[in-house]
């Protein structure tokens, strides 16, 4: 979407005499050096559109400033909003034709992921469909989310010796595993039928748990019991690894340990703070690993989407100790590039506490005080800044905590006091942003 800049300063002295323009340089050096906008505009990369398609020349800066990254982190303020959306399609777009991407991975379940990736990749059905079915209580239950995947997919037929994936990095619900069962027996009977009875039996009184509630419903120990269960079966077919390297081994264990880690989310308790902030670190503790997962076996690199939160290193709500971020940073070190978004003001998609309908929110101008007031001053509308590289001046204040917007799927939510520069290496500010389009039923 192309904008109009907007004329964020007035043009000062055009009709003062000489004298007026003759202060001090070394007073005049001194205050610009102090100001973050000035810092953060000398900084600062316009972006043309956040919309996919057409030239991607405003893109070659961000493309400097990834670098060699094999892991690229890009985040949404918000989980609702049409910029954010097709900001994404956009730089992945960007990533796979001039840096090498080819899997892009969501936090969505395991299982959505692979019937996502069949698609992409040329299975049947149509996007809007699958999307609807997979995610019809989820955020991306968009039109831009369908664009996505038939872009993807598109690509894949003009591109068949390069193939992009699609990647669920999260837990799996019990009502999805059914076919993770199948995938690791079927794998099993063909390789090693000797353990074939054993895991049937193992999985047994899993397979039969396809109701979320009624597996929370069960007591903790006998939760516990079966996370064990999931694990002694992961255990077993990871002792089977075969001698040369198994496409079909590695896919038939990424399966196990998805079940194990769907054992393990749903043998944790929830009953104090801490137990409740231990199950949040877990699950982004997965999402990391199934990530570097895609990194190792799907032959490309790897766009993570998830919300600011997730694709951050340091963590602004006690209730998530530690970010999907903060464990690829420490898997992948530099090798890992975490890219925030930004916002002054704009509309989304959110549910309230008191229904799970996604209605239009607004939120107005960003006020003083907040991060986003002061980097709305810059004189682009949109724009990026790497903010490991910015002027001394623009990191001293983007590293400071300040008010700052942070929305999931419940309006409201926050605002919370985070420090940009240590959440993040790259962040993209948008002026206004509108809500997504959700999908009719």
């Amino acid at each position: 979407m192309l904008r109009v800049t907007r004329r964020k300063a007035l043009l000062m002295g055009a009709a003062a005499g000489t004298g007026a323009l003759l202060a001090p340089q070394a007073a005049r050096a001194t205050e610009r050096s102090a100001d973050p906008v000035a810092a953060i505009e000398r900084a600062a990369h316009r972006l043309r559109s956040t919309d996919p398609g057409g030239s991607t020349e405003d893109l070659r800066a961000l493309g400097r400033m990834v670098g060699g990254a094999s892991v690229v982190g890009l985040g949404e303020a918000t989980h609702g909003s049409h910029e954010f959306f097709t900001m994404k399609e956009r730089v992945f777009r960007y990533l796979v034709e001039e840096k090498g991407f080819t899997t892009f991975s969501q936090e969505v379940s395991w299982t959505t992921g692979l019937r996502f990736d069949a698609f992409v990749r040329g299975g049947a059905g149509n996007a809007r469909d699958l999307v609807h079915r997979e995610l019809a209580k989820k955020p991306w239950d968009t039109e831009e989310y369908v664009h996505l995947l038939a872009w993807m997919r598109a690509y894949n037929d003009k591109h068949p010796e390069r193939e992009l994936r699609f990647l669920g990095n999260d837990l799996n619900s019990p009502e999805q595993g059914i076919e993770l069962f199948d995938g690791v027996r079927d794998y099993v009977r063909a390789h090693e039928p000797d353990l074939a009875a054993q895991l049937d039996g193992l999985y047994a009184p899993l397979r039969n748990l396809t109701d979320g509630a009624a597996y929370l419903g069960l007591p903790l120990a006998e939760r516990e019991a079966l996370a064990k269960r999931a694990h002694e079966a992961y255990g077993l077919l990871k002792e089977r690894r075969p001698g040369k390297r198994s496409a079909a081994y590695e896919l038939a264990l990424q399966h196990a340990r998805s079940i194990a880690q769907t054992g393990d989310g749903f043998a944790l308790s929830f009953d104090t703070d801490e137990n409740a902030r231990a199950a949040m670190r877990y699950r982004d503790r997965i999402m990391a690993e199934n990530t570097a997962w895609a990194l190792r076996h799907t032959g490309g690199k790897v766009l993570l989407s998830a919300h600011n939160a997730h694709v951050a290193y340091e963590s602004y709500d006690p209730r998530y100790p530690k970010m999907q971020g903060a464990f690829l940073r420490d898997r992948l070190g530099e090798r890992y590039v975490s890219i925030g978004f930004t916002f002054d003001r704009g509309g989304l998609l959110a549910m309230s506490e008191d229904s799970r309908e996604w209605r239009p929110r607004s939120e107005g101008p960003a006020t003083p005080g907040m991060n986003e007031y002061t980097l709305d001053k810059v004189r682009h509308d949109d724009y990026f800044v790497d903010m490991r590289t910015a002027p001394p001046a623009a990191r001293r204040w983007l590293d400071r905590a300040r008010t700052t917007r942070s929305i999931g799927n419940t309006y409201p939510d926050g605002p919370y006091r985070i420090r940009l520069a240590a959440s993040h290496d790259i962040l993209v500010h948008l002026h206004e942003i509108t809500p997504a389009h959700r999908q009719s039923p």
